[in-house]
């Protein structure tokens, strides 16, 4: 297209204006941005979480709801009451040494003589040759002033999250019922639960509340329900595991989490520690940090506890179990030694509850998504966010540096006249005439060359598939295999990229080309899961993308000094290039998942057998995800990346 100038000077000006872009199109330090940018995603992206518990990118917690109103009513839970629960403990301590029948039939005679409709609900889960079963027993307190559309749930477990018998807990979960039922407040039906373990005893009695008989036992031995009220608004769930002669304690643990990472409305969490710490003056903590001072260490701890608990995606408590079915619930867990006694939990509960009653419609109005830093602040979506958007960046950028390049070829070299061409900070230039003006222009190094997609994308999609089988051992083989499965999946994490590669390279002639599309296909599909889980679970996209960054930078291990490598071919930058790349692939190798599996058990001193059962267990019964990221996602982009680390070795010597 012809310039189009008013004057001598301003053609000249978009002339050079010209002349400079041509250069910075072709110009090798361009060519060479993609993989510093990469690794400055990678790093702003670990460092964005350091800065989340400052002030200038934390809140104070508060409370959206106006209507919840917590902490503005008097309490009256107190004085014979203490009585009755301390009957109710006695009782519950003599429970624990009966059959499970008698137990279960004296549970459901102290509910009738309540007054409450009292029922059971057997379930049975036969996970990896391990039977997983119980009774649980619960009822319903319908409200005066309820019309049967709304409920709230109080939970107690026969066993605690950690398989102690919650002795204190049921009692007072027993003595609330009785309380509850002499009051005419109530515009919402209560239900009383006493699933028969923390996990998988609330997971049966929801899904089954939210589900038909058909639903329930077409594909989960669980009973359905013969009672059920309206749709649930929240739950609340004690844990005080205390013998018959009592306990006090000093603070309340806030359990949250649910499956895959789901958290419950923060107004809910806002208002138990408003009711606890500011009308009972009840210490609150979140992930275990009782004594936390409000520094940054503290806070970043905090952090770092709800990273890793949110990451794994499995129940921490009974709670857990709501949250796929968009029930906000909590777990109130007394820890510590000091003067707070049943009483102020119960009042506590109390509190919590008459909160609960006083909304005119479901949680809605605050956070959904969000990471706490101690009881009382948060982070918001909107600033952690982008610390998973950078890491899945990362790869993005790789996964077009690589496609850029398979879609370039180098040109055969040729001879100018010396009048016609020169050389300029290592650019090959020429003389070429724009206008009235001749400019010094780059010769192209490369020139453009047709992609062949069909053997990258049918190897990318048939390792992914691949990926299917390990997820597929490890949830469903029998619990005695679950170790040995494992040690086979890592060896053949090893060998298995070299008999792709030898598959790829010798026997279907893979070029270098399409080696780079399938590297580059890849980290596309990792970069596009993990951005689109991060809105999901921000932590298990953020601990992913931390594991998986060095396939970002993986690079054929025996050919340093390809074509493709626009690099000077100095000793340094070659001693340079081959120091990177065998860093890279020793941490490569050190980050397969298998081997990280290891180390995770190794940290947190369990055994592999347990850490696998627990993963078909949460799997098949709760339907966590994490497996199926660890091994249908980030697994199969690993072996790619082996298939790239090996592809030059098996390259036939001309």
């Amino acid at each position: 297209m012809p310039l189009r100038t008013s004057s001598k000077g301003s053609s000249r000006v978009n002339i050079e204006t010209v002349a400079r872009l041509l250069t910075i199109r072709n110009s090798p330090i361009l060519l060479r941005l993609p993989p510093f940018v990469s690794a400055l995603c990678l790093v702003v992206g670990i460092a964005w979480l350091f800065i989340l518990p400052l002030n200038e990118y934390s809140r104070q917690t508060y409370v959206s709801e106006n209507a919840i109103l917590p902490g503005q009513v008097h309490t009256y839970f107190g004085g014979s009451e203490h009585n009755v629960f301390r009957a109710y403990r006695h009782e519950v301590y003599q429970m624990a040494q009966w059959s499970q029948a008698d137990r279960l039939a004296a549970i459901e005679g102290i509910m009738r003589d309540i007054g409450l409709k009292s029922a059971r609900q057997p379930y049975r889960y036969t996970v990896a040759g391990e039977d997983i079963q119980g009774t649980n027993v619960y009822a319903l307190l319908q409200g005066p002033r309820a019309d049967a559309t709304e409920a709230m749930v109080l939970m107690a477990a026969w066993r605690n999250f950690d398989g102690e018998i919650n002795h204190s807990g049921v009692a007072l979960a027993l003595t609330m019922a009785r309380y509850f039922k002499r009051w005419s407040i109530w515009s919402k039906d209560i239900i009383i639960l006493i699933p028969a373990d923390s996990t998988y005893g609330s997971e049966a009695w929801v899904s089954a509340y939210h589900s038909t008989a058909t639903e329930v036992t077409a594909w989960r031995n669980v009973s359905e329900l013969s009672i059920k009220a309206g749709a649930l608004q929240a739950a609340v769930a004690i844990d005080y595991p205390v013998g018959p002669w009592g306990h006090r304690f000093d603070k309340l643990d806030i359990l949250y989490d649910g499956i895959n990472g789901a958290l419950p409305n923060l107004d809910l969490l806002n208002t138990a520690v408003s009711i606890a710490s500011g009308q009972m003056g009840i210490g609150c903590s979140i992930h275990g940090v009782a004594a936390h001072s409000d520094s940054y260490q503290d806070r970043l701890k905090t952090l770092a506890r709800g990273v890793m608990t949110q990451s794994a995606g499995h129940a921490t408590g009974p709670h857990s179990a709501f949250m796929p079915y968009h029930v906000d619930a909590i777990t109130l867990k007394t820890v510590g030694d000091g003067w707070h006694d049943e009483m102020s939990l119960g009042r506590t509960t109390e509190s919590i509850f008459r909160s609960i009653n006083n909304l005119l419609e479901h949680l809605h109005q605050s956070f959904f998504f969000y990471i706490l830093l101690n009881a009382n602040r948060f982070v918001s979506i909107g600033n952690y966010l982008p610390a998973a958007m950078l890491m899945a960046g990362n790869f993005t950028i790789a996964a077009l540096a690589l496609w850029l390049q398979s879609g370039r070829a180098p040109m055969t070299p040729t001879t100018k006249p010396a009048d016609t061409a020169s050389k300029l900070d290592g650019l090959q230039l020429e003389k070429v005439k724009l206008g009235d003006a001749v400019v010094l222009v780059p010769i192209q190094a490369t020139k453009p060359m047709i992609r062949h997609l069909f053997l990258p994308v049918l190897a990318a999609l048939a390792v992914h598939l691949f990926g299917v089988l390990p997820l597929k051992a490890l949830v469903s083989l029998h619990r005695d295999y679950l170790t040995l499965s494992l040690q086979a999946i890592a060896l053949a994490s090893y060998l298995l990229p070299s008999l792709l590669s030898i598959l790829l390279v010798r026997t279907l002639s893979a070029s270098t080309q399409q080696i780079q599309i399938l590297q580059s296909l890849s980290l596309l599909l990792l970069s596009a899961v993990l951005a689109t889980l991060a809105t999901l679970n921000f932590s298990l996209a953020f601990v992913v993308g931390v594991l998986a960054w060095p396939l970002a930078f993986v690079r054929p291990l025996f050919n340093p000094f390809a074509a493709s490598m626009t690099l000077t071919s100095t000793n340094l930058h070659r001693s340079l290039l081959l120091a990177g790349q065998l860093l890279v692939t020793a941490l490569y190798l050190a980050l397969s998942p298998a081997t990280v599996l290891y180390i995770l058990t190794r940290y947190f001193d369990t055994s592999v057998q347990w850490t696998l059962l627990e993963m078909a267990k949460a799997w098949q019964i709760q339907g966590v995800y994490t497996a199926l990221v660890v091994w249908a996602i980030w697994w199969p982009a690993w072996i790619v990346g082996g298939v790239v680390l090996t592809s030059s070795a098996w390259k036939p010597r001309s």
